[in-house]
């Protein structure tokens, strides 16, 4: 689904990502790890164009995003969902509004159409109906991650970028949003990229989990390969204090 070869992202003379490979494929929920600073939020939003590449490939749905005519890339946009760390809702908008502005903005359907399949939206990800009408200030922080989630999921997409999706969550809310993304992904049959520091939703939603450092990826495979991994970073995330409080370094 997505193909991403040798990127290089940075800001001045500085380079966050340096040479950066990966495969992303169809069905899969991939989690993207790393330490602060490494670049896993800016290697999402270089994917979807949001910050420029100094250097690189980037396929999707096998089409080199740089060589992709306007309409190619409009086409190709059209099929993925995002859903940013804050939700990144529009503040003066309903959350129903919130919903129908992908719908709005690229397809021509009538108003009430865009108003049924924004209310079918508020349900599949778990929200009240009621939830249609209140703003984002009115929302709660687990209330906003569905909220933005069903933006995301508007125009039914393929793929499903998540970024810190359950940063800010309680526990509990944390695991009934990964429950929501398990049920979403085997039903509507979505590819997810998630950016993550949750050892949690690593365990419990992740079919491999791509590690970053220094910019590039050093690791990539399911849980029992990371805790197997002998990197100094990789040991004491996945098999130090919390993690065996979670459980995760038994599998090693």
């Amino acid at each position: 689904m997505i193909k991403v070869r040798d990127l290089v992202v940075g800001f001045g003379e500085r380079n966050v990502i340096d040479g950066f490979d990966l495969d992303v494929r169809r069905g899969e929920i991939l989690g993207v790890v790393g330490p602060s600073g490494a670049g896993k939020s800016v290697t999402l939003r270089a994917i979807i164009g949001l910050l420029p590449k100094k250097a690189g490939t980037v396929e999707v749905f096998g089409v080199d995003m740089d060589k992709a005519t306007w309409d190619e890339r409009l086409a190709i946009e059209r099929r993925w969902g995002v859903l940013f760390q804050q939700g990144a809702l529009f503040s003066s908008l309903t959350v129903k509004q919130n919903i129908e502005m992908p719908l709005r903005e690229h397809t021509h359907i009538s108003a009430k159409l865009r108003d049924e399949i924004a209310r079918l939206k508020i349900e599949l990800v778990g929200l009240k109906p009621e939830a249609a009408d209140l703003f984002p200030a009115e929302l709660s922080g687990g209330m906003i991650k569905r909220a933005a989630l069903a933006r995301a999921l508007s125009l039914d997409p393929d793929i499903v970028f998540l970024d810190e999706p359950t940063a800010g969550l309680d526990p509990i809310g944390a695991n009934a949003f990964d429950r929501l993304i398990m049920t979403l992904k085997d039903t509507l049959g979505l590819t997810v990229y998630m950016v993550t520091h949750d050892l949690d939703s690593l365990t419990t939603v992740c079919d491999r989990i791509a590690a970053l450092k220094g910019g590039k990826l050093i690791a990539v495979g399911p849980m029992s390969e990371m805790v197997r991994n002998d990197d100094p970073w990789m040991q004491e995330y996945f098999r130090g204090e919390r993690a065996r409080a979670a459980g995760i370094g038994a599998a090693a």
